[in-house]
C-alpha cells in the first residue's frame, strides 16, 4: 500500500497534527490560504508549509504547537466517520489473530468508515489484495475517501463492492480463492456459510462483535457448520500510565471493553475436526435464547442523513486535499 511521504517538510494539502495548550489536539490539512482559529489565538497554515516533522510554532497568541504527520492510529481517531470505527488495539488484535501477511488475499465486511481497511491494506502490502463489503453506498464514500487521504491514493488492490456480502461474495471470488475474511457486522452468522466456500483449506474467519450474545451466536453457528475449527474468543483491554518521576501510576480512564473477536480456521473438504471434550456446563440452549441472537434483539445504532452527509463531506475535502499533496510530490519528483 502507498501511503504519504513519512518525513520531509510539510506540504500544501498533508494532513498535519498539532499539539497545543494542555495537550489539546487539532488535526488539519494545510492550504496556502488555512487557518486554526482557537480561543488561544489564530495560527497561519504557512507557518508549518515547508518545516519538518516535529517543528514548533507559535500562533498569534503567544501560544506553542508541536506538528507532526499523524501516524495511522492518529488518523483513524480524527478522520470523518460514517459509521463506528475500529479502535487501533483491535484493529492490531485482529492483524495478528487472523494472520494477515503481506501478498494475502483478504475479504472485509462492512467497510464501515474505512479504519479497518487501513490497517489490512498495510498489512497485506501491494502484493496482497482487499475485497471490501458495504451495503451502505454513503458509508462507502466515507471509506473511500479516508483511504484515499492517508494514502494519497485509491490503493490498486482494493476494491469496494456495495452490496449485500451473502449475495454478492460468491460472484467476486472463486471457491476456496480467499486467505482470510474479515466480519465486522451485526450478524455474521448469516455469511458464514458463503465465507466457508470462499476460505482456502486452513484460511482464517474472524469475526468483530460488541456484544455477549453476538458472541455466543456466532459460536454456536461456527461449531454447527463442521466446517471449521474450535473457535476461539478474545478482548483486548487497553490501561495507559501516568509517568512522571516517582508518581508512577495507572491513568484514571481507560479503553475497556470496545468489541469481541472470535475466529476459526477452514478444515479441508470433508475433513472432520476431532471431538473435544469439554466439562458439563450449560451449553445448551432453546428457542427464547435463540430470540435473543436475533438482529433485531442486539440493536443497531444508527446515524442520521444529515451527520452523514456532512461526515461525506469531510472525508471528500480530506481526499481533496491528498490529492493536491501527491500531485505536488509527482512534480517534484519530476
Amino acid at each position: 500500500m502507498t501511503g504519504p511521504r513519512p518525513s520531509g517538510p510539510f506540504r500544501v494539502g498533508d494532513r498535519v497534527q498539532l499539539t497545543g495548550p494542555k495537550n489539546r489536539l487539532h488535526t488539519i490539512t494545510l492550504r496556502e490560504d488555512g487557518e486554526l482559529h482557537t480561543h488561544h489565538g489564530v495560527l497561519k497554515h504557512t507557518a508549518l508549509i515547508g518545516l519538518p516533522d516535529g517543528s514548533v510554532v507559535t500562533n498569534s497568541g503567544g501560544h506553542e504547537y508541536l506538528a507532526l504527520r499523524p501516524l495511522l492510529r492518529d488518523f483513524v481517531m480524527s478522520m470523518p466517520r460514517g459509521a463506528a470505527i475500529v479502535y487501533p488495539k483491535d484493529a492490531a488484535h485482529i492483524v495478528s489473530q487472523a494472520d494477515i501477511f503481506p501478498g494475502a488475499v483478504v475479504v472485509e465486511a462492512g467497510v464501515g468508515s474505512g479504519a479497518l481497511s487501513l490497517w489490512l491494506l498495510r498489512a497485506t502490502g501491494e502484493e496482497g489484495r482487499l475485497i471490501s463489503f458495504e451495503r451502505r453506498e454513503d458509508f462507502a464514500e466515507v471509506a473511500r475517501a479516508n483511504v484515499e487521504t492517508f494514502t494519497g491514493a485509491v490503493p490498486a488492490n482494493w476494491e469496494v463492492v456495495v452490496g449485500d456480502l451473502a449475495v454478492d461474495l460468491p460472484r467476486a471470488v472463486a471457491p476456496a480463492s480467499v486467505d482470510r475474511v474479515v466480519l465486522d457486522m451485526l450478524a455474521p452468522w448469516e455469511c458464514i456459510d458463503v465465507v466457508a466456500d470462499a476460505l482456502t483449506p486452513g484460511g482464517v474467519v474472524l469475526c468483530y462483535v460488541a456484544t455477549a450474545t453476538q458472541l455466543s451466536r456466532v459460536a454456536e453457528y461456527l461449531r454447527g457448520t463442521g466446517l471449521f475449527t474450535e473457535p476461539d474468543a478474545s478482548e483486548t483491554m487497553v490501561r495507559g500510565w501516568h509517568v512522571e518521576g516517582l508518581a508512577v501510576r495507572p491513568d484514571h480512564r481507560m479503553v475497556a471493553h470496545t468489541g469481541f473477536l472470535i475466529w476459526a480456521r477452514r478444515l479441508a473438504p470433508g475433513a472432520v475436526a476431532p471431538e473435544q471434550k469439554r466439562r458439563a456446563s450449560k451449553s445448551s440452549y432453546g428457542d427464547e435464547d435463540v430470540e435473543l441472537w436475533t438482529p433485531g434483539a442486539v440493536g443497531d445504532r444508527q446515524i442520521t442523513d444529515k451527520n452523514l452527509r456532512k461526515r461525506v463531506r469531510e472525508a471528500q475535502r480530506a481526499a481533496e486535499g491528498a490529492r493536491q499533496a501527491a500531485s505536488g510530490e509527482s512534480g517534484e519528483d519530476a
